[in-house]
């Protein structure tokens, strides 16, 4: 019957595009913004998981069982969570007080075995990044499972590359920029790879922190965008189908992704506020007759206990009898 779904895993990419009626300033470019939010986890990273589960058990490193073991910041853990559950592979993830507990229990609610890495001070830098990764590949010694080992993992990319062609295709080709923040660097590198297969002028963009521009020869340092930033140059990193690359501080990027939830509702989490931040001047310098495409990589629920949004309290008044 039409309309039926034979699991969730069904439901994964090919989200809208939203147009910004109210953030884009008049005489920029039209931005659109890729809805990734209504992914089964809220999140981009249900692709990639989905692409990386999916490529090992067609060359046999996934045997029915398995065992499945990542590191990560948590958008990747949670979706990985999601597709192994339903494939019925157990999990083991690492991940860290540096990231939001949302994402944490979301994965343990999914099923996941957590591994908790402790942070420097709740910050996100090159050492934490080290360290999850030593704790998952012991965690693979002493399982024997199959470590997905996702800043290693080209496997995603073909997840990236059928972002892009969506796109493409929803644009109907009218495309003249696109944005995207880079932690895997798989997202910006193919869906750039994609678009600009199509057309080789398209300006692509990527974003990284700016306390730790390390993409663009900065030293690395200690940042607060989750999902973003590893601390080093990472392994799927590739400049030949990138522009540009843009910085972007925590700070702006948190008062952006708030900005955008009060004038456009579109609710979202740091990185999305850091690439609407770089989208927003590259439409003005692009002007009226172009489009600018970036990301809604996540959904601002999972930051809800996080710097991001919890000082949202401040803004709630009690009612008092009927004097509010």
């Amino acid at each position: 019957m039409t309309g039926i779904h034979s699991s969730i895993l069904e439901r994964i990419g090919d989200p809208p595009l939203i147009e910004l009626r109210n953030l884009a300033p008049e005489g920029s470019a039209r931005i659109l913004v890729k809805l990734e939010s209504e992914n089964p986890t809220g999140s981009m990273k249900d692709r990639m998981a989905l692409a990386m589960i999916e490529a090992a058990e067609r060359d046999g490193r996934l045997q029915p069982g398995g065992r499945v073991i990542e590191y990560t910041g948590g958008s990747t853990g949670v979706s990985l969570a999601l597709v192994c559950a339903v494939k019925r592979y157990p999990l083991s993830i690492v991940t860290s007080d540096a990231f939001s507990a949302e994402k944490r229990n979301h994965m343990a609610a999914l099923g996941a075995e957590l591994t908790l890495v402790r942070s420097a001070g709740g910050g996100m830098d090159a050492t934490l990044t080290r360290n999850m990764i030593e704790a998952a590949r012991r965690i693979t010694e002493r399982t024997g499972g199959f470590w997905t080992d996702q800043l290693n993992n080209a496997d995603q990319l073909s997840a990236y590359h059928r972002m892009g062609e969506e796109i493409w295709a929803q644009t109907g080709g009218r495309v003249d920029a696109f944005v995207q923040s880079t932690g895997t660097a798989a997202s910006a590198r193919g869906v750039s790879e994609a678009l600009r297969a199509r057309r080789a002028d398209i300006l692509t963009v990527a974003v990284e922190p700016s306390e730790s521009a390390v993409l663009s020869g900065g030293p690395s340092g200690v940042h607060r965008i989750e999902g973003v930033g590893a601390g080093f140059v990472v392994p799927l990193w590739d400049p030949a189908p990138i522009g540009e690359i843009a910085t972007v501080s925590t700070e702006d990027a948190m008062a952006m992704a708030r900005r955008l939830a009060a004038a456009e509702g579109l609710f979202a989490g740091t990185s999305t506020g850091a690439n609407m931040v770089a989208a927003l001047d590259v439409a003005k310098r692009l002007g009226p007759k172009a489009t600018v495409v970036t990301v809604l990589c996540d959904s601002g629920i999972k930051y809800l206990s996080t710097a991001l949004y919890k000082d949202g309290a401040a803004a709630v008044r009690e009612w008092d009898g009927g004097h509010a």
